[in-house]
């Protein structure tokens, strides 16, 4: 069989959920859903790398994309990144069609047209900033993850044309385009 010279660029999780935060996870493994009608015309999945668990591990906490978006963690976006820009590259040189980047939406690192945000900082269990204030300060928020931001810019540096698409799980089985078809 011949090869299709076709790939999408996933996020880990959309390939692991065992990556997420507990119990983000709205699927067992895969989310086929999303991925089914690509797999199905023979188009290849290239699997990034996962920075939360690369840099914090499995036993983290869920995190907003304030307290990721610091230089030793965009340092480290950038060293993960280096092998999967080399890949590409050499993907497109010979010949590939890099269909998209695909994000999960909501995620701080992955999200690729919206991200969670409202970190108020401090203890979350001083009277000063109480658990239920920070909770309620949580929102999906227009805009990058860390991690996607960081890709974005190393694609465009490195001339590499990638449209960026994202999965949002509230509407499996749909990848969203571009920021304008994100829904209200």
């Amino acid at each position: 069989m011949q090869r299709s010279g076709r790939i999408l660029v996933v996020c880990h999780c959309l390939l692991n959920a065992n990556a997420k935060v507990r119990p983000l996870a709205a699927y067992g493994g895969a989310h086929l859903e999303a991925l089914r009608p690509w797999l199905e015309q023979g188009v290849g999945l290239f699997q990034l790398p996962c920075p939360e668990t690369a840099c914090l591990g499995l036993r983290r906490w869920g995190m907003t994309r304030e307290q990721y978006d610091h230089p030793a963690f965009r340092r480290a976006c950038r060293g993960l990144l280096q092998p999967v820009l080399d890949q590409l590259a050499a993907f497109a040189a010979d010949g590939c069609e890099v269909v998209a980047v695909v994000g999960m939406d909501g995620s701080p690192n992955c999200g690729a047209f919206a991200t969670c945000a409202g970190f108020l900082g401090g203890e979350v269990s001083s009277p000063a900033t109480r658990l239920d204030d920070q909770v309620a300060a949580l929102r999906i928020a227009p805009g990058r993850g860390v991690f996607l931001e960081e890709l974005a810019a190393a694609l465009d540096a490195a001339g590499l044309d990638i449209p960026f698409w994202a999965v949002d799980e509230a509407r499996p089985g749909r990848l969203r385009t571009s920021a304008e078809s994100q829904p209200e």
